[in-house]
């Protein structure tokens, strides 16, 4: 039996992961540039954004969708075939899920979230921030918001996309599926990993008021995937959660930047309700540390086998 690495060592796993983030950085800059030029878009313009201006978020919004892949999908992949010989797509997590009914329980862990994510939101506002991620935080809030403006049926199909499928399947695909896999073989602890990861995951966004919601959602989505065994579980779970708050900004747009106020005690049944369902995926999951990090070659005794 050989080994199923290329590359053993998770910390050599984790150096070329951000080798490849910092090569998909410059890529996507240049690309942006390109694509800003190609638009006809000046110096000025680029420094001075009009969002009321439609030709603007025209290219902000492919931009956006370049930048979503070029940052995160094809960084993933490159990862997958230099770390894995062979089944790339399946190492990295494109795989059968351990239960059916775990997707059922992902919406339900979602949407039972809402009210502790809200709690949170109003907790991270106590937390002070520097002028300059104030000022970062504001200009992210009205690009968001002009985003999510709706002039015609089409904006809707295009929001859901830009803002919902795409970032749940790369995003993803490049934190729980790279980040996090190397970070749980690191730490040799899976809960270790998925926390560190998630706070990596919401630190990447740069908005610093969220930074609290965002890492909570990033804690459920790493366990989804870890107890659910499959990320389509938690691509599911992140695109049913933006798509739920693409739709509301429709009917609310305050929703964009301000949080909504709920008692302390409907946040901490939220919370019950989430970790008891979690509770549920680890009693029914088959999943464990030695099958994914132990058995370094593919035989009839590990998971690797389907």
């Amino acid at each position: 039996m050989r080994s199923y690495l290329r590359i053993r060592s998770p910390w050599s796993q984790f150096a070329l992961l951000l080798l490849l983030l910092g090569g998909a950085f410059a890529l996507t800059s240049v690309i942006s540039i390109g694509v800003f030029v190609s638009k006809g878009l000046s110096i000025t313009e680029l420094k001075n954004l009009d969002y009321n201006n439609p030709k603007i978020i025209s290219v902000l919004k492919l931009v956006q969708g370049i930048s979503t892949v070029t940052v995160f999908l094809i960084p993933a992949f490159i990862f997958a075939f230099a770390v894995f010989r062979f089944r790339q797509f399946y190492f990295l997590g494109f795989r059968r899920e351990d239960k059916t009914h775990f997707y059922l329980i992902a919406i339900a862990i979602v949407i039972c979230s809402f009210p502790f994510v809200a709690w949170l939101g109003e907790l991270n506002e106590h937390i002070r921030l520097t002028k300059w991620m104030v000022e970062s935080e504001k200009e992210a809030s009205r690009q968001m918001e002009a985003f999510l403006k709706v002039n015609r049926m089409s904006d809707i199909f295009i929001n859901i996309f830009l803002v919902a499928l795409l970032p749940g399947i790369c995003e993803e695909v490049f934190f729980r599926g790279c980040l996090q896999r190397t970070l749980i073989h690191i730490f040799k602890n899976p809960w270790i990993g998925i926390v560190i990861t998630a706070a990596l995951f919401s630190a990447f966004h740069m908005e610093f008021a969220g930074f609290l919601p965002r890492m909570f959602l990033g804690i459920i989505l790493g366990a989804l995937f870890w107890y659910g065994n499959s990320l389509m579980v938690n691509i599911a779970a992140h695109f049913f959660y933006n798509g739920i708050q693409v739709v509301a900004a429709l009917y609310y747009p305050k929703v964009i930047d301000q949080n909504p106020s709920v008692p302390v005690y409907a946040a901490l049944i939220s919370a019950v309700i989430v970790l008891g369902l979690l509770y549920l995926m680890k009693k029914q999951t088959t999943v464990t540390y030695a099958k994914i990090y132990e058995a370094d070659e593919v035989n009839e005794s590990n998971q690797f086998i389907v």
